[in-house]
């Protein structure tokens, strides 16, 4: 035994040094492409003796090339189902199989160091060994596949389940109530913030430019560290950067908060749907993962009732002299964090993916959870004696290498190269994802990319154009309440009531206070004011305009210089004037009242479409449920052509909403069954940061036609959704299929 870990510790030595030295040779003649061949030659050399010395090392059993416990090691294993990685060493081993595992192969026992390891018929005869090794690691996926959904079978759908439906439905939640955060405090911090109209629209955008990128990193960190880990983080970040925008002063620091706020919330649904699916057995995946889609649901009623009861009152607020104010809006802000902060605090207690751990060749820690789920399961139905009956489960082979950096190695180092590493392994699956190296995947993925694209653009373009044509409905009936007054003299009188929704023409006012009072839409044109007293003036929407100031004094005013468009003031003064922009829900209680009605009634209108797809997804198939509901919902466009009224376009939103969330849910399906565990929320992350990019184009595209046309938007929504509905009828139907 002493002898042959001599030899071994020898041989590999001599391994290494020869690699080395064929490292420096071969790249004077060849370039860089032959560094590679050596580095693959000195590891397949530790991992053909490995496998030659499998008589005198206790290793990881091995079966048709593959990692995993075969059934004369379940014999030998304890009642716990420990697997052999995990025991057999001796403590002086100074390599452990953990640590190195080198490029799995078939025949490596069959070869050879002959033949002259630093040429290039070796080297390509090592790559075309890699490729066989990744048709075995295929197989093995095939295998894994179909035994656990058995496995699935027994574990049964019960408590647990359930249980993680719950913790899971918060993380969605979250991503709901971001969705609505900025639009609903946007009326508020306008005026907290003085905005411009291009930082308005900037601010409306930003959280959809920070759910691209978070969907598009988060989605391949899944794939490379794990759901649970990667959504845990993406949680926080949300978490943090949202209690740090309800307290930040400025427009570019809340600005900045938002943006990161919406990038740790993007990784939430590419994750949680891929999360959900990998303990759903096939006949009950569909309606399950349906079910969960109520909680985006139920983010948006949460915004809007908390919008509803905390921001039209001003007086939850507070200052600190006049550099810092926290009006009730950020207070609106700080509560919208919760369900992200409650989704990290149940998610803390849940596990890790088997399916992952699995995929990742971790036997034991993929077993270990799998049968946490069925005596969870088990115990909930009164079953609590029933055993586990699983013992080996399929690992699938791995093509990853763990290198040794050395015990010299700082720690920052390693971690450094640890990080560089996983950040080439994430950029490699994207290049290779959105260059179509999976041609298998490549028809699936066009299909998929355009459906998500014309959905996103229809559906968010018409969901934000749907309130502004409300605004401008209500602007425009409020315009034609306008009163006008022409060639008016007022002299010596006091005002000190409200002025709204008036237009003054060619007026002379002489010797007139106006005092402690609100100017609303006030417009004066062509008017003369001499001798007048201006006090405490707080103005919306009030402008003057060719007026002409004789010794006009104005004192703790907000009548600021844009107030005043092509006007002369003659010996007038200007008094401590008020500073920033002026807060006050009380002129706009109506519309903001309005706009919170409206998107709850929005978002509650799709309860029976949400109802619907989870009770028929796994009837009548996801293709029927994504074409159909399509084709309803590009039908249902053209009524809003007929949405005259305030009350016309509301039943419209709501119809419009109820229908389309059955194709949202069905494309949620269709996009975790589509793709293998090791893509799955790479590819789900890459089409959602697609989503929200198309969403962003919806929505700047749909919201320069308000007060127009209407036609315009319709015919762009039902086009797109038209051309959505015929091509999600080419794509493959999954129902009744294991999860690859």
């Amino acid at each position: 035994m002493e002898d042959g870990y001599q030899n071994r510790t020898a041989f590999i030595k001599g391994a290494k040094d020869i690699a080395k030295e064929v490292k420096r040779q071969a790249s004077k003649k060849v370039g860089r492409s032959v560094d590679r061949v050596s580095d693959e030659y000195s590891k397949r050399s530790y991992n053909r003796f490995e496998e030659d010395d499998d008589d005198d090392y206790p290793t990881q059993g091995s079966q048709d090339g593959g990692y995993y416990r075969g059934d004369s090691q379940a014999a030998n294993d304890d009642e716990g189902g420990h697997s052999d990685s995990t025991e057999g060493h001796d403590e002086d081993d100074e390599i452990y199989e953990g640590e190195y595992q080198g490029i799995p192969r078939a025949d490596s026992g069959k070869g050879s160091l002959a033949g002259g390891p630093g040429s290039v018929g070796a080297g390509a005869q090592q790559f075309r060994d890699i490729g066989v090794s990744e048709a075995e690691r295929r197989k093995d996926q095939e295998e894994l596949a179909q035994q656990y959904e058995t496995i699935l079978q027994e574990c049964g759908h019960g408590k647990f389940q359930w249980t993680l439906y719950f913790v899971l439905g918060l993380a969605l939640m979250a991503d709901g109530v971001e969705i609505f955060v900025v639009g609903f405090v946007l009326p508020s911090a306008e005026k907290d913030m003085c905005l411009s109209e291009p930082n308005k629209s900037m601010l409306g955008l930003i959280v959809y430019f920070g759910m691209m990128v978070g969907a598009f990193l988060w989605g391949a960190m899944a794939d490379r560290i794990g759901r649970r880990q990667s959504l845990l983080i993406s949680l926080s970040i949300n978490s943090v950067f949202s209690f740090f925008s309800s307290f930040v002063q400025g427009y570019s620091t809340f600005l900045f908060c938002r943006l990161l706020s919406g990038v740790g919330i993007g990784g939430s649904i590419p994750i949680v749907f891929s999360y959900y699916s990998e303990f759903l057995s096939q006949e009950k995946r569909g309606e399950h993962l349906s079910w969960l889609c109520m909680f985006w649901m139920i983010g948006g009623i949460y915004a809007s009732a908390m919008a509803w009861a905390i921001i039209p009152h001003y007086g939850w607020s507070f200052q600190m002299g006049s550099a810092y104010q926290f009006h009730s809006w950020r207070v609106f802000v700080l509560v919208c964090a919760f369900p992200s902060v409650a989704a990290i605090a149940a998610l803390s207690a849940m596990p890790e993916s088997p399916r992952f751990y699995l995929e990742n060749g971790k036997h034991d820690e993929g077993w270990m959870i799998l049968k946490q789920v069925h005596d969870t399961n088990m115990r909930a139905k009164g079953y609590p004696e029933k055993v586990f009956s699983v013992t080996t489960i399929k690992t699938v082979k791995q093509m990853d290498e763990l290198v040794d950096t050395g015990t010299d190695t700082p720690v920052w180092q390693r971690y450094r190269l640890k990080i560089m590493s996983l950040s080439q392994q994430i950029l490699y699956l994207y290049f290779a994802f959105m260059c179509f190296n999976f041609p298998e995947y490549k028809r699936t993925t066009f299909m998929l990319m355009a459906v998500w694209f014309t959905m996103s653009f229809s559906y968010y373009g018409l969901t934000v154009w749907f309130p502004d044509m409300i605004k401008y409905i209500q602007k425009q009936e409020y315009e034609s309440r306008t009163k006008t007054f022409t060639k008016e003299r007022v002299e010596h009188v006091t005002f000190n009531f409200t002025l709204e929704n008036q237009v003054h023409r060619e007026g002379y006012y002489f010797n007139d206070k106006f005092l402690n009072l609100k100017m609303k839409s006030m417009v004066f044109e062509d008017s003369v004011f001499e001798e007048c007293y201006f006090e405490d003036i707080t103005s919306i929407h009030t402008v003057f305009k060719n007026c002409t100031f004789i010794a006009s004094l104005f004192y703790n005013t907000d009548l600021f210089k844009y107030r005043f468009v092509n006007c002369k003031l003659a010996n007038s003064t200007f008094l401590h004037n008020k500073e920033g922009c002026m807060l006050d829900f009380s002129d706009d209680f109506n519309n903001a009242y309005m706009i919170y009605f409206v998107n709850f009634l929005g978002t509650l209108a799709v309860l029976p479409g949400n109802i619907v797809s989870a009770l028929l997804m796994d009837k009548i198939g996801r293709l029927r449920m994504l074409a159909g509901s399509s084709v309803i919902s590009c039908i249902s466009c053209f009524f809003l052509m007929f949405g005259n009224s305030e009350s016309g376009m509301i039943a419209l939103l709501c119809l419009f909403g109820g229908i389309s969330i059955a194709s949202w849910n069905a494309l949620d399906v269709i996009t975790v069954e589509l793709y293998p565990s090791d893509k799955r929320t790479t590819a789900f992350g890459f089409l959602n940061a697609l989503c929200k990019l198309a969403a962003v184009l919806g929505i700047s595209i749909f919201q320069s036609f308000v007060g127009i046309t209407k036609a315009v938007p319709i015919l762009f929504a039902s086009g797109a959704l038209a051309a959505g509905s015929f091509l999600a009828t080419k794509l493959p139907e999954t129902r009744g299929q294991v999860l690859q």
